[in-house]
């Protein structure tokens, strides 16, 4: 796929090109992905100003999306994004591997820093979600304070800086900047842009920012962040699809190629039918979810990757309400009891007074089936972000369910986000609904194109 940047990704580009130390305050679906590896690539093959980028960010994220979008776009085909995971033995072959950028999770930054210790090699590093390191008291920052001063480039991704409020500022900053514009510590920030909370004879519990405090503080960092909405750009479509790779990891895609080979050599391409085709499409599309059932109607766990990544985007909303599709009742469950201990205001819909609670913003994650939901329901003023944890065949209750937020009285842009299993059943359900297409031939064909391939 050619990539044609919008007026304000070619920005963020020329802004990470052209500034030592940049931070990208950006909407989730907007492009921080392709605008940074574009911005790599220039950097490593037209101005040979780097030699080693280091990406750190979301276990799931690290797994798959920065690999998966380099493969995505024509001019970034060539570049060997290297994911530093796993064992301690599989991360030191990683590191060891030639590649044009490394990704790490941000669990283990300081097992990193701790590794290379004097021998510090990336010249630039890019922190996808900066704001988990937002703690300037957690190991991950100080493990990257240490060696802030052996990196060249530094750039910080987000689209949600300060969500708990402006103190969140001042690590993420400091790391920028080493302290520049908003003081050398913590304390200097506070007693500069804050006024004591809550507090006892002893200890303070809260502050509170002084009047006038976000501008000054805005002005201060205005030369080194890009904050933007996806509102202000009226360019972009009303309608922003962001799609989210997940990577199964070597037990689960054990389990998957194994349901999908006994299943599809029991039948012949030549004789599916399309009631063959639901049955097997269904369970391999509960595999993909991370739960199949079995003759008894019981569903059987067989792994979390699905949900882990849906818990990192989760988080990556930093609060902002989102509307989340499920495919089948062990989704439903599994999604309930993975959000419990999350703090959010979690509700499956089932009457008509969640419509209500949503629209008056009760409720931060609502869970719907698509086809309980699909038709005149209301929700835009809820929230403006879908989730389809689970993918359906059913190309008119994708559409009719995301129209639920993408309809009149909506004030903001409608991310729908879609979580889609590699090399699984969900690529080729994406795929369908995307070229809007006979679903039901969609449907035999990618059964048809598999069961050939374990044929031969």
């Amino acid at each position: 796929m050619q990539f044609k940047p919008y007026p304000y990704q070619q920005y963020c580009i020329d802004s990470i090109i052209y500034n030592r130390a940049v931070g990208l305050f950006l909407d989730m679906g907007l492009g921080k992905t392709v605008i940074t590896l574009t911005a790599i690539h220039d950097l490593r093959y037209n101005r040979w100003e780097v030699a080693k980028p280091l990406i750190i960010a979301p276990k799931k994220v690290a797994e798959a999306t920065w690999s998966v979008e380099a493969k995505k776009w024509d001019h970034l085909k060539m570049m060997r994004i290297v994911p530093v995971l796993g064992t301690l033995q599989q991360r030191l072959r990683a590191l060891s591997t030639p590649a044009d950028a490394y990704v790490i999770n941000r669990e283990n930054t300081q097992w990193l820093v701790e590794h290379f210790k004097n021998s510090w090699p990336f010249d630039m590093v890019i922190l996808d979600e900066s704001s988990s390191f937002k703690n300037g008291s957690s190991k991950r920052f100080k493990a990257l304070k240490l060696v802030r001063s052996r990196i060249k480039r530094f750039v910080e991704l987000t689209g949600t800086p300060a969500s708990n409020g402006l103190e969140d500022l001042w690590a993420q900053i400091y790391l920028l900047d080493g302290g520049a514009r908003l003081g050398k510590t913590l304390g200097a920030y506070r007693d500069r842009y804050f006024i004591p909370g809550k507090r006892n004879r002893t200890t303070i519990f809260s502050y509170t920012p002084k009047d006038g405090s976000f501008e000054m503080i805005k002005r201060a960092i205005s030369d080194i962040c890009i904050s933007m909405k996806a509102s202000d750009y009226l360019t972009l479509p009303d309608v922003i699809h962001n799609d989210i790779p997940v990577a199964l990891d070597a037990s689960a895609t054990k389990a998957y190629r194994q349901l999908e080979t006994d299943l599809l050599l029991q039948v012949d391409e030549d004789t599916i039918t399309a009631g063959t085709a639901g049955v097997l499409t269904g369970k391999l599309l509960q595999l993909c979810n991370g739960a199949i059932y079995d003759e008894n109607k019981k569903a059987i766990k067989i792994h979390d990757c699905k949900i882990d990544a849906f818990l990192e985007l989760v988080e990556q909303l930093n609060g902002q309400h989102a509307l989340v599709f499920y495919n089948f009742q062990h989704d439903r469950d599994r999604l309930v009891e993975a959000l419990t201990s999350t703090g959010l205001r979690v509700r499956v819909y089932s009457q008509a007074q969640d419509e209500i609670d949503w629209n008056n913003g009760q409720i931060d994650i609502l869970l719907a089936h698509p086809a309980s939901c699909g038709y005149g329901l209301n929700l835009q003023q809820g929230g403006h972000h879908a989730i389809w944890f689970g993918l359906t065949w059913s190309l008119e209750q994708y559409e009719q369910a995301n129209k639920r937020l993408h309809r009149q009285g909506q004030e903001h842009p409608v991310v729908i986000h879609h979580l889609i299993v590699q090399g699984g059943m969900d690529e080729a359900v994406i795929d369908a609904l995307k070229s809007k297409g006979d679903m039901q031939n969609a449907l035999m064909a990618a059964l048809k194109a598999r069961i050939t391939k374990l044929h031969s």
